[in-house]
């Protein structure tokens, strides 16, 4: 058998030949099984982990083209073009906005599963940020899991394996991404979105692998000043009142990103719902439940921002945790590429100023604000908590 590994299904993995030498040869076991061969090499669950940016859901929905495709995935045909445009049938693409996958939502996904495919080749389910499923919901998919109708396929994904219920992910064969390099992704943002290369090169080095995040500096100038302001954070924390009045800072502008991005979204959807209640409609007043149904996703997208802000103080925090490493690197004479090379002259003054453990304690401080974030401290709390100990003692 033949592989299909330089196919256009497999075009946006950056740096995952590995990846795609395993999955590709999947699909061709699952064709072969459907053919009434051993069908060896393929499995009705996968989970997909890698960090931020590496591309976990784009493998799993290139897979999912592939397992369609008449042809393993040749990135041309009808059903390559519609898995990845979101519009198979028989492919169903799940994810949250909100802080975690509603049970309900789960529950409609294993109740899809158990229907036959309409393309009669396999029947999909890619659910993306699996990290986010609470012990209910989890325990609804895992049953669906362990008994799987013979043409449904679970693709899962989340950043570490550890992030999944012990269960679950012993139920999946597991395929591991990792963080691309910078020239390859520099080299997609070149190739595919048309990108300067000086400024492709600088938006992959400061994304640190993160494929969106760096079509994301690139294109987007005020991602680049806010980013810029983060970095220059470490520097306006040796008082008490300019550390908090930072974190202040810092908090707001997260506030304002997360709701530029979900405000229209939200004004559209409540329009949307509105619209299908009848309201605004002369003649015809809207239905009884209405007002229930608009709280509804009134929470749902109070949910969403706050995911959204958590996630743009994640990002600031990640480009903080970048710099302290620039300045261990510098300190300890490490040969590495700085991150932030544009900073070069401010990251060697700082390395100068301090030692590599105090440094070391800094970066302990960032990732220690990320994860009390993520286990639901009040953001400023944390972020002030973060300022106070970076400017603790003058020491930087």
């Amino acid at each position: 058998m033949t592989l299909v590994a330089s196919a256009g299904v497999w075009d946006d993995l950056v740096g995952q030949e590995r990846v795609v030498e395993i999955l590709s040869r999947a699909a061709l076991a699952a064709a072969d099984g459907r053919a009434g061969g051993s069908g060896e090499g393929m499995t009705h669950a996968w989970l997909f982990t890698g960090p931020p940016g590496s591309g976990r859901s784009n493998a799993a929905r290139a897979f999912a083209a592939a397992l369609q495709c008449p042809d393993n995935g040749c990135g041309h045909c009808d059903a390559c073009h519609t898995v990845l445009a979101g519009t198979h049938a028989d492919v169903e693409v799940v994810t949250t906005e909100g802080l975690f996958h509603a049970i309900k939502d789960v529950r409609h996904l294993v109740s899809w599963a158990a229907r036959h495919p309409a393309g009669g080749r396999w029947q999909v389910i890619v659910i993306e940020d699996a990290d986010r499923l609470q012990e209910r919901a989890a325990n609804v998919l895992l049953k669906a899991i362990e008994e799987p109708t013979q043409h449904t396929v679970w693709l899962l994904c989340a950043p570490a394996l550890e992030d999944v219920i012990p269960t679950i992910r012993s139920r999946c064969r597991h395929v591991s991404l990792r963080t691309p390099t910078t020239e390859a992704v520099a080299g997609v943002l070149v190739r595919r979105d048309g990108i300067d290369p000086a400024m492709a090169a600088f938006a992959a080095r400061a994304a640190q692998g993160h494929i969106g995040r760096a079509r994301r500096l690139a294109t987007d100038e005020e991602a680049r000043l806010r980013r810029h302001a983060v970095l220059r954070l470490p520097f306006s924390l040796s008082e008490l009142g300019p550390a908090l009045d930072v974190a202040a800072d810092l908090v707001a502008a997260a506030t304002q990103e997360a709701s530029e991005t979900s405000a229209p979204i939200d004004l559209h959807e409540t329009e949307l719902l509105r619209r299908a209640l009848g309201g605004g409609t002369v003649g015809r007043s809207m239905p009884a439940g209405s007002a229930a149904q608009l709280k509804d996703l009134e929470k749902q997208q109070k949910s969403r921002g706050t995911r959204f802000r958590r996630d743009a103080l994640d990002r600031a925090l990640v480009d903080l945790a970048s710099f302290y490493r620039d300045v261990l690197a510098v300190q300890v004479g490490a040969q590495v590429e700085l991150v932030n090379e544009e900073l070069g002259e401010a990251v060697r003054a700082l390395a100068r100023s301090g030692t590599p453990e105090a440094t070391l304690q800094h970066i302990d401080s960032v990732l220690a604000a990320r994860e009390a974030i993520a286990a639901n401290v009040a953001p400023l709390l944390a972020i002030e908590a973060l300022t106070i100990a970076l400017g603790a003692g003058g020491s930087r």
